[in-house]
């Protein structure tokens, strides 16, 4: 259990001399002890990567193939069934974590699911076959199988809430807050295990003053946040009321020690429950769990692995197109149809970008400074034509399938103005946690040209932190749609 007494900060720690000399690692060592007992233990090490969805997700997948032991005739539509089953419900969000675990709060969700499954399934079934007897015993079938399923539902359900009641399963979390309801929630999780949680102490700004017993201990203030989720393995972090303003917990959220933690977050105006969603409470406290989108694991493989299907295609099908553009620039500018230059990517690493060519600029520093050529004299009728249809940027499906670039992404900018925006605008750097895109939210949104860096940086992390497979297929489309407006520079 977490001591009462306050604990030292890493500030403090590393800013008072200590009269005897010790080891390196012993101010974590010590720190570790007083915070957190169990770091290092075989408990805290085999519980921290668990999670409910592991058991219910092939709980659920097996419960609807057990009525294939007794009857086969129609394995293939319940093969079928179980897979379309767990796909509707990772998509309805019934294997996020949770909180406060009752399977009866989940059951409308559940019912609703599985009958959509079955829908789908039922309406491929009667496509496959003539006979209505089969798809009536395939239904019947189905039926049986989604019992079971909900059956199989409420007993992980049970396992999961046994499991954290006995503390066989539970996962280090700190606060973020100092107030009444930041300290409501620690009381909550040192009161009730079956939330999942051990507290391990607050974190706040060092305006917010931790004296009574029950705000303690406090561990550090916000800016030792980052060290300390490395250092007690946290996997849970918790705001409450914490006084700072939103764009503080923003930069906090962006931390790259934060994308391995899940963050929840205690509603400022909870009283007011929007409707749709399966709420989620601690006690009587209502918390959400913040979505981020970090585009890492298995997210990253499927954008990575539909970039180069895609790109492959489209440089097969557009190849005539092509042709005829590097054609037509060399008709209009000799030589050199293709114009390299140096651009920023994912986490500032430099690449270079291919184009066609549609001006020559008359130095290399001019190319690398110079923001717009709108309405030069240089840029010839061929060369407006492909900027304004946005076919000069056609050879960057080449720099998409080396892995320079992205589809869809933050549009890629020259390592002068990256550093001068990001001087600029704080938030135009966060741009670079993903590779950058043939096109982009921001562009197809109308910011191209002469438009303020600003909203282009707001719309472009909007982008990352929403990121989805649909998302990029929607950017995809308006780009197709702008292209055929020819609105581009």
């Amino acid at each position: 259990m977490v001591q009462s007494g306050p604990a030292p900060t890493g500030r403090q720690e590393t800013s008072v001399p200590r009269q005897r000399e010790r080891p390196a690692a012993a101010p974590d060592t010590e720190r570790a002890t007083v915070v957190l007992p169990y770091v290092g233990t075989q408990t805290a090490s085999r519980t921290r990567s668990l999670r409910v969805w592991m058991m219910s997700l092939p709980v659920d997948f097996v419960a609807f193939l057990v009525p294939l032991a007794y009857n086969r005739e129609n394995w293939k539509g319940v093969v079928a069934g179980a897979a379309v089953t767990v796909g509707v419900f990772a998509l309805g969000g019934l294997y996020r974590g949770r909180r406060h675990v009752s399977f009866l709060d989940e059951l409308p969700a559940l019912c609703g699911r599985l009958l959509a499954a079955a829908a789908i399934v039922s309406i491929v079934g009667a496509l496959r076959h003539d006979s209505v007897t089969a798809v009536g015993n395939l239904l019947r079938t189905i039926a049986v199988s989604a019992l079971l399923v909900i059956v199989g539902r409420l007993v992980t359900r049970h396992i999961a809430v046994l499991a954290r009641r006995r503390r066989w399963v539970e996962h280090s979390a700190i606060v973020l807050g100092g107030g009444p309801v930041a300290v409501e929630l620690a009381r909550l999780l040192r009161r009730y295990p079956e939330y999942g949680l051990r507290f391990v102490g607050f974190v706040d700004v060092a305006s917010t003053e931790h004296v009574q017993r029950d705000s303690m201990p406090l561990i550090g203030h916000l800016n030792d946040l980052e060290m300390l989720i490395r250092l007690i393995e946290c996997d849970v972090v918790l705001i409450a009321d914490i006084d700072c303003p939103d764009s503080s917990l923003l930069q906090i959220a962006r931390l790259p020690a934060m994308l391995d933690c899940d963050l929840w977050m205690v509603p400022r105006l909870r009283e007011f429950h929007s409707g749709g969603t399966v709420p989620d409470h601690i006690g009587a406290i209502p918390v959400v769990r913040v979505r981020r989108s970090s585009l890492s694991g298995p997210r990253w493989w499927i954008k990575r692995g539909s970039d180069i299907v895609a790109a492959s295609i489209a440089l097969v099908v557009l190849s005539p197109v092509m042709l005829l553009c590097a054609l037509a620039v060399f008709a209009e500018g000799g030589r050199g149809i293709f114009f390299r230059q140096q651009r920023v990517g994912r986490h500032g690493e430099p690449f270079e970008l291919v184009k066609f060519r549609s001006m020559r600029p008359s130095s290399e520093a001019e190319s690398q400074t110079n923001w717009s050529v709108a309405g030069d004299p240089r840029v010839g009728p061929v060369g407006r034509l492909l900027r304004r249809t946005s076919l000069d940027e056609l050879p960057q499906l080449w720099n998409i399938l080396r892995g320079d670039m992205t589809i869809v992404g933050p549009r890629p900018e020259r390592p002068f103005f990256v550093d001068q925006f990001s001087a600029d605008y704080p938030d135009y750097a966060m741009r670079h946690r993903v590779p950058v895109g043939l096109t982009g939210l921001a562009q197809v949104s109308g910011l191209r040209g002469d438009t303020p860096i600003s909203d282009r940086a707001r719309f472009d992390n909007y982008y990352i932190e929403n990121w989805s497979l649909w998302l990029d297929v929607k950017v995809v489309v308006r780009t197709v749609a702008e292209v055929f407006r020819a609105r581009g520079r």
